[in-house]
């Protein structure tokens, strides 16, 4: 039976996750700016838009790097138009996942996971792929929605798997109607 906890955002409604609203409650460079510095290779996984890629590639300035990755093509067009013509474009290489493996082949010294783990079916695997891609002083900020689709139980289960993986587990950013934690290698 679907419980609704693995489907994805539709493409259709991809404006609602770029909307000054969520700019206000979810500001990308009040909570990335502690763990984004000029010159990483930062990603996004689950990236749908381009909100936060975007202003990543600010972060990371000429040197740096993103790395957008999305199920879903049309997700990734969306960023492509965002970013076409400008010098962001360069920043930011856009990678399509399959259902089960983030095709993600480069190196990242910073992940992103914003409301997107309880999306995937297998978590394990993709906290093993994450951990495998992540340099040795990386983290990852993985952040789950409280109230539409993640319990504190789930969430915590949500940790248990990047544990299994291999992860160490951090407190993550105080953010409203949000769970989150920082994975490090252990």
């Amino acid at each position: 039976m679907d419980n609704g906890k693995n489907r994805v955002c539709p493409v259709e409604m991809a404006g609602s996750l770029d909307s000054r609203i969520r700019r206000w409650l979810q500001n990308p460079q009040r909570i990335l700016s502690p763990y984004i510095k000029e010159g990483m290779t930062v990603l996004d996984i689950g990236c749908g838009p381009g909100f936060f890629s975007v202003e990543m590639a600010k972060m990371v300035g000429s040197g740096g790097r993103v790395i957008s990755a999305d199920l879903q093509e049309g997700m990734l067009l969306k960023v492509k138009a965002k970013i076409q013509g400008t010098r962001l474009e360069e920043r930011i290489k856009l990678v399509k996942c399959d259902r089960d493996k983030t095709n993600i082949s480069d190196k990242f010294d910073f992940g992103l996971a914003f409301y997107v783990v309880h999306e995937i079916p297998d978590k394990e695997s993709l906290f093993k792929e994450l951990k495998s891609a992540l340099n040795q002083k990386g983290r990852i900020l993985i952040v789950e929605p409280k109230w539409f689709h993640v319990s504190k139980k789930d969430f915590l289960q949500t940790t248990d798997h990047a544990k299994n993986a291999g992860f160490d587990i951090n407190k993550g950013p105080a953010l409203p109607f949000s769970w989150s934690a920082i994975l490090t290698n252990s």
